[in-house]
């Protein structure tokens, strides 16, 4: 991410702010910047007097502008470090009074996960004009995956498209959960050897067979056969393999399929632009495209949307996993 890198680079040729206001959905990129604060602004020496970590739940922003507002004891900076300031929410407003004048040798560091400032409001503008203001999005699912590549081409790793997919479906968009994963995997896999949805399996704990990924490949393919022994294996471990997950990504799947059909340039480059997939897949929808013309698409999706509801208890109750995945197979295939 290009404006956590200037940030970072920032601090190294110091140019350091007084204030880092770091907001967002996405958690991960908040705890790096937070990270690299703590740790290279001040010497190990220095931290013991001129470093400190407040937590949003234990404190009022009256006693964040007192920490601040002190001076560096044997030190050119202190470091004060909010973390969890988003249990602040109603009263850090009043923040902007300290930021309007903020303590040149102090660097403050607010950590406002899950949510963000209002631009309106006075402690916005006194930020952006005195500090650093940072909002940390979350990225789309077909973002994710590149994210993934791009983290472990960093590292010196490779990985292959369908490990990225494996990993996304299996843990989601959470950007620090799925670095807790990858960092497991760099503590057994050495850097000249791929890593591969059997390294996943192996090491993680995924199914490189039985998941969602497999399902929805089944079903575009009409594999009749392996799309039930999925499901199967489903009903069988329903809470690894929550149905919820399952119909949303199917739902995913057939919008997007969808969209396919509407496309009059069907090219693997535009087709992966225009719906928001990595090239890789392209021949996967090729395929379905065939097995699943547009009306038909277009009643599944319908038929999606009912079991979807169903599975959340809307309009029937005591339906068993097993018996909602066979009826999606039925709808479906």
């Amino acid at each position: 991410m290009d404006e956590v890198k200037k940030i970072v680079n920032d601090i190294k040729n110091g140019n350091v702010k007084p204030v880092y206001f770091l907001m967002g959905e996405e958690s991960y990129y908040i705890d790096r910047i937070a990270e690299y604060i703590e740790k290279t602004i001040l010497t190990e020496e220095e931290r013991g007097f001129n470093q400190m970590v407040l937590y949003g739940k234990d404190v009022t922003v009256e006693d964040i502008v007192g920490n601040a507002k002190r001076y560096p004891m044997m030190a050119e900076k202190q470091v004060v470090i909010v973390k969890e300031a988003q249990h602040l929410s109603r009263t850090i407003d009043k923040l902007s009074t300290y930021v309007d004048n903020p303590q040149l040798t102090t660097v403050l560091v607010i950590c406002y996960k899950y949510n963000k400032l209002d631009k309106r409001k006075k402690l916005y503008k006194s930020v952006s004009k005195n500090g650093v203001l940072f909002e940390s999005k979350k990225l789309y699912e077909n973002q994710v995956s590149e994210w993934i590549r791009k983290t472990l081409n960093g590292k010196g790793y490779s990985i292959t498209p369908k490990a990225c997919i494996l990993l996304v479906e299996f843990l989601g968009t959470d950007l620090s959960k799925i670095n807790n994963e990858l960092e497991k995997l760099k503590l057994v896999i050495s850097k000249d050897v791929e890593i591969t949805p059997a390294a996943i399996e192996e090491h993680i704990g995924i199914s490189k067979d039985f998941n969602n990924f497999e399902l929805k490949k089944a079903i575009g393919e009409r594999n009749i056969l392996k799309a039930t022994r999925i499901v199967t294996y489903f009903s069988q471990n329903p809470k690894d393999n929550p149905f919820v997950v399952t119909v949303t990504l199917l739902h995913t799947f057939f919008s997007q399929l969808l969209n396919y059909h509407g496309l009059t340039d069907h090219s693997p480059k535009n087709v992966a632009s225009a719906i928001g997939i990595n090239p890789y897949f392209v021949k996967e929808f090729q395929v379905a495209a065939k097995n699943y013309p547009m009306k038909k698409v277009s009643q599944i999706i319908s038929n999606l949307r009912e079991l979807d509801l169903k599975g959340k208890g809307v309009g029937s109750s005591n339906i068993s996993q097993a018996d909602l995945l066979k009826e999606l197979l039925v709808k479906i295939i």
